[in-house]
């Protein structure tokens, strides 16, 4: 399933604005995707030695699974961006196809 994000386009003389879905090719949505892997593993790679500085910082012995659990955290946060890329690309589209024509 392709993803896909709502933005609310208005038009002069309304009060409410229509929201317009704007859906990404199974294309781009692969080539988003592509884009942020080899960042993704870095971001991970990054995580594991920040919680080993982490767990030495407050005096933790480092058995890996802590470190896992700790560096799977940071990563959860800081992976969140391949949404943002996702949502950005759809806006992207949005404003070709509406803003263009203003």
């Amino acid at each position: 399933m392709a993803y896909s994000k709502r933005f609310p386009r208005h038009i002069k003389g309304t009060l409410a604005p229509i929201w317009e879905e704007i859906a990404l090719t199974d294309e781009e949505e692969k080539e988003v995707e592509e884009g942020v892997k080899h960042i993704n593993i870095q971001l991970m790679e990054e995580c594991i030695k920040e919680s080993i500085v982490i767990m030495s910082h407050a005096g933790l012995k480092e058995y890996q699974s802590d470190i896992i659990s700790i560096a799977n955290s940071l990563f959860e946060k800081r992976a969140s961006h391949l949404v943002f890329w996702k949502e950005k690309r759809c806006k992207e589209k949005f404003d070709e196809k509406f803003l263009k024509n203003e």
